[in-house]
């Protein structure tokens, strides 16, 4: 998952309220004031991390849990933590009492690292993991400079317990839940108005709105961790995508 700049709620563009946004279904909606906004925003992300130090802060938390691990899952950043965490409960999973941990890298290159902390020839504990494909080159080298194995398939990746989301986790999970119901979370989070403002931009003006939707939710590091738990909250059990189903199916 790409390094997205941190952005404040406070300052996102939003259409003239003088305007009605229309949605997908063909219904208008009223503006919601950015009050409201922030309070929602808070309620999403209650328990997670936000902010410029964010990515840190995660890492630190999770390293403070491996002790006792059971399993460790490596992951990228945030989001994908937020979304398996949110999956797992979904499940019925308690991943605390299960002894497993989700580790937000803070970056794709730091699998090496975490490998070798964790794996045969470190702790030796139960690893899984979770990348986009874009850095599947990357975990698979980190794995066969481990001697973890020697993946040279999707297919292999998926037997060592390696995971990958295609494109990335929000193409996975906009794809799970449908157009139509993403636009409807947008609306709910009095986020419709500042996805039409992208909608309106020359560069995106005319795009397949499941591209419009992951560009969206890619440009701003606090709102791609609130749609991890919303969308992850939406999406109907029997349509989450493999990746995040099989990963925990793994631990």
């Amino acid at each position: 998952m790409a390094d997205v700049r941190h952005c404040d709620l406070r300052s996102e563009r939003v259409l003239d309220p003088r305007f009605t946004l229309h949605r997908l279904d063909g219904r208008s909606t009223p503006l919601m004031n950015k009050a409201r906004r922030r309070e929602l925003a808070r309620a999403v992300l209650s328990g997670y991390v936000s902010g410029p130090a964010a990515a840190t802060e995660a890492t630190a938390r999770a390293l403070g849990k491996v002790g006792d691990a059971r399993a460790i899952v490596l992951v990228e950043g945030i989001s994908d933590q937020i979304a398996l965490e949110t999956l797992a409960v979904r499940r019925g999973r308690d991943l605390d009492a299960e002894g497993v941990v989700i580790l937000p890298m803070g970056g794709v290159h730091a699998i090496t690292r975490y490998l070798t902390r964790f794996g045969p020839n470190g702790a030796d504990v139960r690893l899984a993991g979770l990348c986009d494909a874009g850095d599947e080159g990357i975990f698979q080298r980190g794995l066969a400079e481990v001697r973890f194995g020697w993946p040279k398939t999707r297919a292999d990746m998926e037997r060592l317990g390696f995971y990958v989301c295609v494109q990335d986790l929000e193409d996975e999970l906009i794809s799970a839940v449908g157009a139509a119901r993403v636009e409807a979370l947008f609306d709910s989070q009095g986020d419709l108005g500042s996805f039409r403002t992208l909608q309106m931009q020359p560069g995106w003006r005319g795009r397949n709105v499941e591209a419009q939707m992951r560009r969206f939710l890619g440009s701003c590091a606090r709102r791609k961790l609130r749609y991890a738990r919303l969308l992850v909250g939406s999406v109907d059990l029997d349509r989450v995508p493999h990746p995040l189903d099989a990963l925990l199916a793994e631990v």
